[in-house]
């Protein structure tokens, strides 16, 4: 009876979220706060103790995420502002025929995806796209749609992006192991979604590219810009420390000094802190830009992050009163009761929170958080602890719809209908997660 009365306060809890941005259209934030507190009153928590659980783990979540991204949002802006993101595609369209154009645009959207969040990357990205599609007069979605996939693939699976962030600190999986793991199932990911899905996808709609209108935004002067080398090193600086560190940790240097040393640089902050203010020094001093204007770049990326950074909390403070109220230890037990991989059991509550909400980041990091006891029960190892990120990861893109804003970002500036943007965008989300998994599947064979 008790294990009935937690998993229906389970679903209570699920519900009344879900309801209230579906259909109240409550913030995420507010959403997650209420249903937590009626899961945990549901559950047999005092009424007065309902927040007690939540105010603890957003509390925790934001102190292991919270400054990562804010760091990576400081990464990006610095990026965008001075025209290292320009320079980066300038630089690979330029050297790219006309055949190899949709390839080309899957390279640009994994290099500037991997320290921008996607919507920053989807504004810098669809001019390029659409004055890139009218100037070879190319069908739209042969050009767009490996963009896209680039971008949303990126978002999915590897941190410093919030969703990943929020699952790695969940359910404690290794950053470094989970990042490399992630780069390994973007890139096929990212091939199979974008320039070979796009065959399909414009066929499917065959439409061109907007005309073009007074208002396009302008682009950087080139004579300012960053060089591409610089550009590019400033986006690999904090893969390549974190993947250092984790590689040292694995092979059981780490005791030495010099070992000591490495993990320390390649930890998560330590490597965002220094790419920081790597970049402020050749995106910004280097360039002639002026301490006080640099200072104002960099304070004007907080604001845009507020959101998603409460929102990741919030899933946290759900995630906590999960955990202590017993439910998802429930959920844990029944999972490994069952014949149900944990891989595929992450990713299916993940892809059911993300068709009821619309949100990625809440599909996440509200699937990780059901998921977190698996793996003290399971006594999972570290590579599947990974492997288990990147499974939720995967079902938080699947099939984007009418209630994500990411379909109505990319309906009005494409100027699709419903149906166009069903057949492209969504199906594209679709083909991501759905082959995302499989390839999670595939690497749990070796570990």
């Amino acid at each position: 009876m008790e294990l009935l009365h937690l998993v229906l306060a389970a679903i209570a809890g699920i519900v009344i979220i879900v309801l209230l941005i579906t259909q109240v259209k409550l913030h995420p934030l507010l959403s997650l706060m209420v249903g937590s507190a009626g899961m945990a009153i549901f559950a047999g928590v005092a009424y007065d103790k309902s927040w007690d659980s939540f105010t603890a783990g957003l509390g925790a979540t934001v102190a292991n995420v919270g400054l990562l991204i804010v760091l990576g949002s400081m990464i990006g802006t610095l990026l965008v502002a001075s025209g290292g993101a320009d320079r980066i595609v300038d630089t690979i369209i330029a050297k790219t025929t006309s055949r190899s154009l949709p390839w080309a645009m899957a390279l640009i959207a994994f290099c500037v995806g991997i320290p921008l969040f996607f919507e920053v990357g989807v504004v810098i990205l669809i001019p390029v796209v659409i004055y890139t599609a009218r100037r070879l007069h190319q069908p739209l979605m042969i050009i767009a749609i490996p963009a896209l996939a680039g971008l949303s693939t990126l978002h999915a699976f590897v941190p410093p992006h919030p969703g990943p962030l929020a699952a790695i600190s969940s359910v404690h999986a290794n950053l470094g192991l989970t990042l490399g793991l992630g780069l390994l199932v973007a890139v096929p990911t990212v091939i199979v979604a974008g320039p070979l899905f796009a065959k399909l996808a414009a066929r499917w709609v065959p439409v061109l590219a907007p005309e073009e209108t007074e208002n396009e935004q302008q682009r950087t002067d080139n004579d300012n810009k960053p060089s591409f080398a610089v550009s590019l090193f400033i986006i690999l600086l904090p893969v390549i420390l974190m993947m250092m560190s984790s590689i040292i940790d694995i092979a059981g240097a780490a005791g030495s000094v010099i070992g000591h040393f490495l993990v320390f640089v390649g930890s998560p902050l330590t490597a965002l802190f220094i790419t920081t203010v790597v970049a402020m020094l050749l995106l910004g001093t280097a360039r002639g830009v002026k301490r006080d204007e640099l200072n104002k770049i960099v304070g004007g990326s907080l604001a845009p992050i507020a959101s998603i950074l409460l929102i990741v909390g919030a899933g946290g403070g759900f995630k906590q009163t999960l955990v202590d109220s017993g439910i998802a230890d429930v959920i844990a037990h029944g999972i490994t009761e069952s014949a149900i991989s944990p891989l595929f059991a992450g990713w299916l509550v993940a892809v059911l929170i993300r068709l009821a909400t619309g949100s990625a980041t809440v599909a996440t990091v509200t699937a990780a958080g059901i998921m977190a006891p698996l793996v003290q029960t399971m006594d999972l190892s570290s590579p599947m602890v990974s492997l288990l990120v990147l499974a939720i990861g995967a079902g938080s893109v699947f099939f984007s719809h009418v209630n994500d804003a990411g379909f109505w970002l990319i309906k009005e500036y494409f100027h699709l209908s419903v149906g166009q943007t069903i057949k492209t965008w969504s199906m594209m989300e679709t083909v991501l997660s759905v082959f995302g998994l499989a390839v999670v599947m595939l690497l749990s064979l070796a570990f």
